[in-house]
């Protein structure tokens, strides 16, 4: 093997034992969505979109959390690299901390405004009240799910990636049994409908907490964090997670609230397209499980190699990480269009969403080889290089120059095909992608993230 190739042996192995461990949780997590869609289609368009539309109000709590473990997850792998555990650990009571504060907001406002969260998404009074039905079984996740995601970030940013997958199985035999026994009365179990989808997602939110919170607090032993270190100070590492840190929480909360925005046009636009987006949304997260673990892994490891020094043979891994990208986006794409009509027929929706939902399908087997490219560079390479201030600026400009504007006016103004709407909705990867290549080039996102020494 020659001494400055893109691709070493050791390297190779390094990107499968993280990729793959989290594509395969990735792949249980969009299994336990994929029945939920299923089984709750069965009831009819307003128990799927009900559900659909309530769960992004949650999404926007996940983004958020989503945002700020990685943001500590950034910095935790670079600190394991340069082996400075130190510092890593009152990164952790940061982290955590900040967490449960975001956890008991978003639960004060669901219990307080589950009505006036639904009507933010539609106005339809029967998708309204479905929704509300499984907000309120939410409202007990918040904190469970909140800090079993940031242990589960926490843990993969040091290598530890098959705990939160044996957890993801878990769950996912839970979900399928609660589902199964709750939504239509079987093995005994009331038929509650929606309701019992609701209730079976809060259960298996609950045991991923009890799993990898418990794992994480006492068993173990590369971060070695324990209860007593919870009440630690942390203010020596406050400067490093605002510079580091809190722009990839702010960028994640603006595509949140991005999100939630493109959530309302389209609920506005119609249930048969609800329907439709909800169908294709599971698809191409099916299509894209490679991709959940090639961006995780190109951040720990550009976060591992840039806290040992070593510059070139970071330059050196971001090549092999493009490459790689590339293969997994056209792979995703060719996905898609062989299962769509595998998928799309399990449904048991009217001509109109079948048709809506066609015209997605063609649109994300499209746009998702952008995604790939884009979700390696700006959630892989650059993040774990620390440039996270370049990044919170482009989403910033693009979500709300492009994306949101054109949502508008191709959904609600134009009245578009379901095709051009997500085609106009999604031009923002493309832009991205091609300025964060420059960006790559330039050699300007590689940061220095310091050390603690009190």
């Amino acid at each position: 093997m020659k001494k400055h190739s893109i691709w070493t042996r050791e390297f190779g192995k390094s990107v499968v034992s993280i990729a793959l461990p989290i594509s395969l949780q990735s792949l249980i997590t969009i299994g336990v969505n994929m029945i939920d869609n299923i089984m709750v289609g069965s009831l009819g368009e307003n128990a799927i979109s009900g559900a659909s539309l309530s769960n992004q109000f949650f999404n926007l709590f996940y983004i958020a959390c989503m945002g700020l473990a990685m943001g500590g997850s950034i910095m935790t792998a670079r600190y394991w690299g340069s082996d400075d555990h130190f510092s890593l650990k009152k990164t952790v009571s940061l982290v955590l901390r900040i967490c449960s504060v975001l956890a008991l907001l978003f639960t004060m406002v669901t219990a307080l405004f589950p009505q006036g969260i639904m009507r933010l998404y539609t106005n339809d009074t029967e998708v309204i009240a479905q929704g509300v039905l499984y907000l309120k079984w939410q409202i007990p996740c918040y904190l469970f799910f909140g800090l079993s995601l940031t242990c589960t970030n926490l843990l993969r940013s040091v290598g530890q990636v098959k705990i939160p997958l044996y957890s993801s199985i878990g769950a996912f035999a839970i979900k399928a049994v609660m589902n199964y026994g709750l939504i239509f009365g079987n093995l005994g179990m009331p038929a509650l409908a929606l309701e019992g989808a609701a209730i079976s997602t809060m259960l298996a939110r609950c045991f991923e907490f009890l799993f990898i919170c418990g794992y994480f607090i006492l068993f173990d032993r590369k971060i070695a964090y324990r209860w007593k270190d919870f009440t630690q100070k942390y203010r020596s590492v406050i400067r490093e997670y605002i510079n580091v840190g809190m722009p990839v929480f702010c960028s994640d909360v603006i595509m949140a609230v991005a999100n939630t925005l493109l959530a309302m046009i389209m609920g506005r636009i119609g249930k048969s397209f609800i329907s439709a987006y909800s169908i294709t949304t599971v698809t191409l997260q099916f299509s894209t499980v490679l991709l959940q673990g090639l961006s995780n892994a190109a951040c720990i490891l550009t976060g591992h190699t840039l806290g040992k020094g070593d510059a070139p043979g970071t330059v050196r891994q971001t090549r092999a990480f493009l490459l790689l990208a590339l293969a997994v986006g056209f792979l995703a794409s060719a996905t898609i269009l062989v299962i769509k009509d595998g998928i799309i027929g399990l449904y048991n929706i009217t001509d109109e969403t079948r048709s809506n939902a066609n015209q997605l399908m063609y649109a994300i087997s499209i746009f998702v080889v952008f995604q790939a490219m884009n979700y390696v560079l700006s959630r892989g390479i650059l993040r774990g290089g620390g440039d996270t201030r370049f990044l919170m600026a482009s989403d910033a400009v693009f979500l709300w120059t492009l994306s949101i504007p054109l949502a508008y006016l191709s959904g609600l103004v134009w009245k578009s095909s379901a095709f051009t709407v997500y085609a106009l909705i999604n031009v923002d990867l493309v832009c991205k992608t091609v300025l964060c290549l420059f960006r790559l080039r330039s050699g300007k996102w590689m940061k220095k993230i310091n050390r603690v020494d009190a």
